[in-house]
């Protein structure tokens, strides 16, 4: 029964330590210039996350295998750029840059690889 305690006291640290970093991120992202754009979590993140995600009604949530941040924000020469960040201590995020003839789709597209990428690098390891 202790035991039992004590791990639920050790997963609920770990979602209020995962809900404070996203927080820090998204603070220092913003300081940048930056935007939220979409949350992606993970099932068990999901609940964690529903009343942190209702303060960015801007941000979609989205089911995923990865919990990461997707920020955008104009960049030079008509291009928009788009990182997505890991949610985690250890800052890991992926960066590109779009050009303003670029399709949506396109860009879909290149965001989509980006997301595999990130979860090859965290799930895969």
């Amino acid at each position: 029964m202790k035991k039992r305690r004590q791990a639920a006291a050790l997963q609920i640290s770990e979602a209020m330590s995962r809900i404070k970093t996203a927080h820090e991120i998204i603070a220092s992202y913003e300081r940048h210039g930056w935007t939220l754009r979409r949350i992606l979590l993970r099932p068990p993140s999901r609940d964690e996350f529903k009343s942190s995600a209702e303060a960015f009604p801007e941000a979609a949530l989205i089911d995923a295998e990865i919990d990461a941040l997707w920020f955008a924000r104009p960049s030079h020469d008509q291009r928009e750029a788009w990182e997505l960040r890991l949610i985690a201590e250890t800052a890991y995020a992926l960066f590109e840059a779009f050009e303003a003839d670029e399709s949506d789709e396109e860009r879909e597209d290149v965001r989509r690889e980006m997301e595999n990428r990130m979860r090859e690098h965290t799930v895969g390891n």
